[in-house]
C-alpha cells in the first residue's frame, strides 16, 4: 500500500466520506489516484486501527502464534485476505501474502521485530471462569476480533486464542481451569454450564445479526452507486 503521495488526513477524510455513504469506493480511488484495492485496504485499516493506523510509519510486531493462526485461517477458507487481516489486526494484505508464501515454502514464521503497535505482546494475567466466559463471548460477538478483545480486557493474544479454541472444542466446560487449587471451577453445576453456554449462544446470535446488518447496508450502497 503506497501512501507517500497522499497525506494521512486526505486518506482519512476520503475513507470517512465513503463510510458516511457520500461517495463510492471507485469514485474516491479515482479522485486520489490509487487502485480500488488500495482504497479498500485503507477502509479496512481505518476500521481496524482507526486514525492511528495512518499515523504509524514503522513495522508492527506480530507474534509467531498470530502469524500461524492468520495463515491457517485463510488457507482453511475462513475468509478473504481482507477479512483475515481485519480479524487479526494485520496492517496490509501484502503482509499476509508474505506469510502465506513463507508457509507454502516451508519457511518458519518468526515473530516480527521493529517499532510500532505492540498490542499483541500484551502479557497474560490471571482470570476467573466468569471473566473467561465474558472475554470469549465478546471475542465471538465481535467476529473473533482479537485486537479489540486484547484492548478491552488486557489479556494476551495467546490466552484469547487458547480460550476460543477450547470453547470451540469443548464448549463452556473447556474454559474451566482444572489445575491445582481451581477446584471450585471444576465442580460447576449443570445449571452453571447451561448458563455459560447460553451466554455464548447469545454472543454468536448478536454477531450474526451484526453481520446481516452490515451485508444489508453494503447491498444498499451497491444499489445506490450502480
Amino acid at each position: 500500500m503506497i501512501m507517500s503521495k497522499r497525506t494521512p488526513e486526505e486518506i482519512i477524510q476520503s475513507v470517512e466520506r465513503y463510510q458516511r455513504g457520500e461517495t463510492s469506493q471507485g469514485a474516491e480511488a479515482k479522485r486520489l489516484g490509487v487502485s480500488q484495492q488500495t482504497f479498500q485496504d485503507w477502509i479496512r485499516k481505518h476500521e481496524t486501527f482507526g486514525i492511528d493506523g495512518f499515523e504509524h510509519t514503522g513495522h508492527r510486531n506480530y507474534p509467531r502464534e498470530l502469524k500461524k493462526s492468520a495463515v491457517n485461517a485463510y488457507l482453511s477458507g475462513e475468509g478473504s485476505q481482507a477479512a483475515i487481516c481485519k480479524k487479526y489486526g494485520i496492517s496490509s494484505r501484502t503482509q499476509l501474502q508474505n506469510w502465506i508464501k513463507m508457509y507454502n515454502g516451508h519457511k518458519e514464521l518468526r515473530p516480527s521485530r521493529g517499532r510500532g503497535s505492540d498490542i499483541y505482546m500484551t502479557k497474560g494475567r490471571t482470570t476467573t471462569y466468569e471473566e473467561r466466559i465474558e472475554i470469549v463471548s465478546y471475542c465471538i460477538e465481535h467476529g473473533n476480533d482479537y485486537t479489540a478483545t486484547i484492548e478491552k480486557y488486557g489479556v494476551s493474544y495467546q490466552q484469547i486464542y487458547s480460550w476460543v479454541r477450547k470453547y470451540n472444542e469443548k464448549g463452556a466446560e473447556g474454559l474451566v481451569d482444572k489445575r491445582g487449587k481451581r477446584k471450585a471451577e471444576s465442580e460447576m453445576t449443570e445449571v452453571e454450564k447451561l448458563r455459560a453456554e447460553n451466554r455464548m449462544l447469545e454472543a454468536r446470535n448478536r454477531r450474526l445479526e451484526t453481520e446481516n446488518a452490515v451485508l444489508k447496508k453494503l447491498k444498499e450502497l451497491e444499489r445506490r452507486w450502480r
